[in-house]
Formats: C-alpha cells, sequence, structure tokens
C-alpha cells in the first residue's frame, strides 16, 4: 500500500482533529469556477484539460493559487481539479469568523462533495487554530479537518489559542517616601483646627 493510500485510510479510520464552529458560505458550491491560467492544453468538454502557468480558480470566496491544473470534467460538469505548485494556495471565508489560509504542495478537488485534500507539506491557517501534516483532508461544507503524518515523529502538529482570566487584583502602590502630602489628623484633630493651632 502506497503512503498516501494508507495516510488516507487512517483518515477513514477517524483521526478527526478540529471541527470549527462556522461553516463556509453556503453560496460557494453554487458558483461557477472562474479559471485564468497563462496557457491550456486539452478539451474544454468532456475530459481533461491541464492550466499551466498562474493558475487562478475562483468559486465564490473560495480562491485556489498553483502553478498547474488539471480540470477533469464529466457530462459538462467540473468533477475534480488537482493543483500542484510551490505551495498551492487555498482561501476561503468562513461565516462569523473570517478567512481559512491553507497551503500544501498538491490540492485535490472534489467539487461535487466539497472535499479538498492537501498533500505535501500541508498547512491550514484558520482564525481558531493552526494545524499542520503531511496529508489534510478539508471538508468545505462542515470546515472539518482529518490529517495524518506531520513532524519528524510522523505526529500532527496542532496549535490552538487558550481562554485566559485574570485572577490578579492590581493592589494600590505604597505612597512614596519622599512625598510632601500632609499627614493625617491624630487623636480626633481635624484638618481645620490643625492649622488653627499652627497660626497661633
Amino acid at each position: 500500500m502506497s503512503r498516501l493510500k494508507l495516510a488516507k485510510a487512517c483518515l477513514l479510520a477517524g483521526l478527526a482533529l478540529v471541527p470549527a464552529a462556522g461553516i463556509a458560505l453556503e453560496s460557494d458550491r453554487q458558483q461557477p469556477l472562474l479559471v485564468n491560467a497563462d496557457a491550456s492544453d486539452g478539451t474544454l468538454g468532456d475530459g481533461k484539460a491541464v492550466l499551466r502557468g498562474n493558475v487562478e480558480i475562483r468559486q465564490g470566496t473560495l480562491l485556489v493559487k498553483a502553478d498547474q491544473a488539471e480540470v477533469e470534467k464529466a457530462e459538462g460538469k467540473v468533477r475534480e481539479v488537482v493543483l500542484s505548485g510551490k505551495p498551492v494556495l487555498l482561501q476561503q471565508e468562513i461565516e462569523n469568523e473570517g478567512l481559512v489560509t491553507a497551503t500544501a504542495n498538491n490540492i485535490s478537488y472534489q467539487v461535487a462533495t466539497g472535499i479538498v485534500t492537501l498533500t505535501g507539506s500541508a498547512d491550514v491557517d484558520h482564525p481558531q487554530y493552526q494545524i499542520s501534516g503531511e496529508v489534510l483532508v478539508y471538508d468545505m461544507n462542515l470546515q472539518h479537518f482529518q490529517g495524518s503524518g506531520g513532524d519528524n515523529n510522523g505526529r500532527i502538529r496542532i496549535q490552538l489559542e487558550p481562554e485566559v482570566i485574570s485572577t490578579i487584583e492590581k493592589k494600590p502602590s505604597p505612597p512614596d517616601p519622599g512625598s510632601t502630602a500632609p499627614k493625617p489628623p491624630e487623636n480626633g484633630e481635624n484638618a481645620t483646627e490643625r492649622s488653627g493651632n499652627a497660626s497661633n
């Protein structure tokens, strides 16, 4: 079994990591794919076409930039887009949260299901966390990541931001010994009486 197949098998076994609270904009996957590239080789009908040079794909708030993309169409619809680059960049708005940014050497986008597979030095910067690994699978419908293999020990690296509540109360600072402030009254003497005695 190849390394990639083994990694995907691990994913399917349930290496669920960090589900996000927000969801992608629902309208994104209903939008047409707008593609720009320096050159194209292949068919624009059913089959595969290869796009090369400054490839840019937009679909709603989804933006993907790559050096090369292979687009597969079936029955007049885009089925899958496989992108490669150094690295491939993917960005998408998350409803009520902000922008998620992902990079990897290769990205496969299953258009019908909304499943994106990032392989090779995959790294994701989410508004709520950061995650990196050799293989990350991203469900655009749920903003949910699964992954395997990351650091030198073959593990995934996740960074989460903690919530910190301060329990230390600020104490008043002690008086400055060199201060010229008047001393407090002594033995019930009020400030007026002390002032009068001083003038007599």
